[in-house]
């Protein structure tokens, strides 16, 4: 039974704010886009949400991200090694007619693709630096400047962004992984809310490791 066809689901289409703009942008069920999002080039699994403002581009996303607002995926970056670092070097169509983009520059742009794993949470203002890659059930601080991966059920801030503590014990961690309950069917979850909302994580993966 598909969710839109069982009483208990609200509406699985992604909802997306009339002022933002995406392209090239797949999005899955219950995914959201907040006011004045830009996404380019941009995958989003399942239940992923951007507030407001935020921006991304060359990233793959995870199921159940909460991306908060003010936050940049794969900052641009800008060709330091030539003459001038202004974009009418990659970007010269939008100043002279018969100069076409960088293909070359876009093409190094788009090899470094930003991957955030499922249950991350990007606070408010972080910025997530070219082909950065976040693992599963990460935390990056509010304002915090990404640039090095991140290891799975961390904590990240600061300017650069470092190891503030681990959100669960590695063993705990290891056993959320294997859990991968972001794969469950909606009819999992639906069931599984109670005891994610009243147990402690320990009980929570005792009853539900099976």
């Amino acid at each position: 039974m598909a969710d839109n066809d069982d009483p208990r689901f609200q509406n699985d289409q992604p909802r997306i704010h009339p002022s933002a703009q995406l392209k090239g942008v797949k999005l899955g069920k219950y995914t959201e886009v907040g006011e004045r999002v830009v996404l380019r080039d941009v995958t989003a699994g399942d239940f992923t949400y951007f507030e407001r403002h935020s921006e991304g581009i060359y990233a793959d996303i995870g199921r159940f991200c909460s991306i908060a607002s003010n936050v940049r995926i794969n900052a641009l970056e800008h060709p330091m090694e030539r003459l001038t670092t202004h974009k009418i070097s990659y970007r010269p169509n939008e100043f002279f007619k018969y100069q076409g983009i960088d293909n070359v520059f876009r093409a190094r742009r788009q090899a470094k693709r930003v991957g955030i794993g499922h249950d991350v949470w990007i606070g408010h203002g972080a910025v997530i630096m070219p082909a950065v890659q976040i693992g599963h059930g990460a935390v990056i601080g509010s304002n915090a400047v990404v640039t090095r991966n991140v290891a799975p059920y961390t904590i990240v801030a600061g300017n650069p962004a470092r190891l503030i503590r681990l959100r669960f014990p590695e063993e705990i961690a290891a056993r959320l992984r294997r859990l991968a309950w972001w794969d469950w069917p909606s009819e999992t979850l639906f069931e599984a809310i109670p005891d994610i909302q009243s147990l402690g994580i320990e009980d929570f993966l005792a009853k539900w490791e099976r």
